[in-house]
């Protein structure tokens, strides 16, 4: 079974959507197998987001995600990554596809709501960041 690291925003945070995204993740065939919430730091931040480093866009983000703590889930299923990505929708909400996370709770493309791996490479160096091995079930 693959496996997929997924963040909880802070403006879903901040707006109480963690059960309704996560149900919706669950309804699509994923099973969570860790999860914790945190107040990302902003070391952890620089390491998550280390693709971006340099872009216009760096700083706000790393703002952003430190602002308010997130939850941090390990969903694990079929095709998880890709599942995940789909039911997520289009990084920016204004061109994700109707029905999707992004699409209905998303204001913008930073604050989209979630964070999903995308692929299956980067879900395990991300999974490796928020979650030691023992902290992961199988069930």
């Amino acid at each position: 079974m693959e496996r997929s690291l997924v963040l909880i925003k802070p403006d879903a945070m901040q707006r109480g959507l963690a059960g309704t995204i996560i149900s919706r993740l669950e309804k699509e065939g994923m099973k969570p197998v860790a999860l914790k919430m945190l107040h990302m730091d902003n070391a952890l931040a620089r390491q998550h987001y280390a693709v971006h480093e340099g872009k216009l866009f760096f700083e706000p983000l790393i703002g952003y995600i430190t602002s308010t703590p997130i939850i941090a889930i390990v969903f694990q299923g079929k095709d998880a990554v890709e599942v995940i990505r789909k039911a997520m929708g289009a990084t920016d909400p204004a061109k994700a596809e109707a029905g999707t996370i992004r699409a209905d709770f998303g204001a913008d493309i930073q604050n989209n709501a979630v964070h999903g791996s995308d692929s299956v490479e980067t879900a395990e160096k991300e999974i490796g960041l928020f979650f030691t091995e023992d902290e992961i079930f199988d069930y």
